[in-house]
């Protein structure tokens, strides 16, 4: 697989231990949205699938948290929020999910014809049924914090059913941090956009499932 595909392996959801990561999945790490280096907080990403959800766990350094959002569909990406775009079907048609540290959701069906921001169209309507989101902050002892952010996300709720192997979809996974000594914002397949802009279709990368 190349550097632009992300292996999604299967594996059993716990439970008891939700933000588990299941082997063989291997955590990547996210790199500044607008050039492609190394952020200043670091957040790795963890993908893996079982029959009937995908999986996706963030975890982020983090040491200013801004999320006072508690509406459902609020402008979580006004404030800190890690992002999942899914693009199973058409390139032109993708899903947005957002979940902030205080666990808020914002989801939408983003259909984008030229794949920029600048011609596409949000249906905030849509609705992610069935996604689990949950967070958890983690502070050591020396007062490091990290916030890992789980999204359970049912096939059914993109119209799709258990990947067969090696089916690929073309996805992208980002994190937006607002901090008062300046804004930064995070993406597995950088968008080299300045200002940030996640709408970027051509920067998307690939997933591909594997038993």
């Amino acid at each position: 697989m190349s550097f632009d595909t992300l292996v999604v392996a299967r594996g059993e959801f716990n439970i008891e231990d939700p933000w588990a990561i299941p082997p063989p999945s291997n955590p990547v790490r996210l790199r500044r949205a607008t050039d492609g280096e190394v952020p200043r907080l670091a957040t790795t990403l963890s993908a893996y699938y079982d029959d009937n959800y995908l999986n996706i766990v963030f975890s982020s350094a983090d040491d200013h948290i801004r999320a006072t959002l508690f509406a459902h569909d609020d402008p979580l990406y006004e404030q800190d929020v890690v992002e999942v775009f899914l693009s199973p079907q058409r390139a032109e048609e993708y899903f947005e999910i957002e979940v902030s540290p205080v666990a808020t959701v914002f989801d939408a069906r983003i259909v984008s014809p030229d794949g920029v921001r600048r011609t596409m169209r949000s249906d905030r309507g849509w609705d992610c049924t069935g996604l689990l989101a949950a967070v958890r902050k983690v502070v050591e002892s020396d007062g490091t914090m990290t916030i890992d952010t789980l999204m359970r996300i049912p096939f059914a709720a993109l119209d799709r059913i258990t990947p067969r192997q090696n089916e690929t979809w073309r996805a992208n996974f980002f994190r937006i941090d607002r901090h008062p000594g300046g804004d930064e914002y995070s993406a597995w397949r950088p968008t080299m956009m300045t200002p940030a802009d996640f709408h970027v279709a051509a920067a998307f990368g690939s997933i591909s499932f594997q038993p």
